[in-house]
């Protein structure tokens, strides 16, 4: 009788495991439809109208949050990628009158050198992730403040034949960059091994995976992403402020909250969590503005969104593996 009744709990619970999987993996995607139906009808189809407007502002984010997802996949936080995007604009402005080919490569350059500096003491100097990033985000915020102390810094641009802050670019980059991750995410071994390090490093570790090699290369690559999304971020503007790449960090992690991403990382990752987390932030920050909230409301709006799908697909049994 005992083992009928054990047997029957642990169905249940098997069930509701299931019931739970698959709310998270539907709930970005409903959320996506829902609240572009719902910003729609607020603003009398304004919202399409305005789709391609809302849609220039998804590419720096899409292409940038991709190599936050690789590193939160295997447990790890990056807070300084809005420093990387905003110190790598301005190496691609500098450069951009040498060539574009020299411009784009020296921002990946400098994307790398950061996440290099981020997974040398990451890894090397065993500092937890989130304290490394804030502190060179810090570092390199301050840098670019006093890059541009005088005057922005342009870009060249305008001397090229072609209009490289067109639609179509900008689509076939983010194309570009989003199947060669997708790619390499689901069909090597790249992508079960940040999963089986999210999951737990150790048993990673003791399976033959070098861990720390791994970790180290996906802060790099990471960084070289977010200099490759500065180039796109440099031809819509022409320029760099002081001000640029600023709270970049903060729309990444929202973004890939709101695509489903597990905080912890591990297995329950899924690819397409930064790419309808990068649409759904987007649909969500452009309708509230078409609404005509404040700044603070629509913050105030987003950081609950935040907090909300945060409680839904935040694994609290492996909220510690969180490096």
């Amino acid at each position: 009788m005992s083992d009928t009744i054990a047997l029957k709990n642990k169905e249940d619970e098997l069930k509701k495991l299931r019931t739970m999987r698959l709310v998270r993996t539907l709930l970005p995607i409903v959320g996506l439809f829902l609240v572009f139906i719902l910003f729609n009808f607020l603003t009398d189809g304004r919202m399409i109208s305005h789709l391609p407007l809302a849609l220039s502002q998804v590419y720096v984010i899409m292409i940038a949050s991709m190599g936050v997802f690789f590193i939160m996949t295997m447990g790890g936080l990056d807070f300084s990628q809005g420093s990387i995007l905003g110190l790598s604009a301005i190496v691609i402005c500098m450069l951009s009158e040498y060539g574009i080919a020299i411009a784009i490569a020296g921002g990946i350059l400098t994307g790398a050198a950061i996440g290099a500096i981020n997974g040398y003491f990451y890894v090397n100097r065993k500092i937890k992730s989130f304290i490394v990033t804030i502190c060179t985000m810090f570092l390199f915020r301050g840098l670019i403040k006093y890059l541009t102390t005088n005057s922005p810094v342009q870009g060249a641009f305008y001397e090229y034949d072609y209009d490289f802050d067109c639609t179509e670019f900008k689509v076939g980059c983010t194309l570009f960059v989003v199947v060669v991750g997708f790619i390499f995410f689901s069909f090597t071994k790249f992508g079960t091994y940040l999963k089986a390090i999210g999951a737990g490093e150790k048993a990673a570790k003791f399976s033959g995976i070098r861990t720390d090699r791994i970790k180290f290369l996906v802060y790099v690559l990471s960084g070289a992403i977010t200099g490759f999304a500065a180039f796109i971020s440099a031809v819509k503007t022409g320029s760099v402020t002081s001000n640029g790449g600023n709270q970049l960090e903060t729309q990444i992690l929202i973004a890939l909250v709101l695509g489903g991403m597990p905080i912890s990382g591990g297995a329950m990752v899924r690819f397409y969590n930064f790419i309808i987390g990068s649409l759904l932030f987007v649909v969500l920050s452009s309708g509230l503005t078409m609404i005509g909230f404040s700044t603070q409301m629509m913050q105030l709006i987003e950081g609950i969104v935040f907090l909300l799908f945060v409680a839904i697909f935040a694994d609290r049994q492996a909220l510690h593996v969180i490096k």
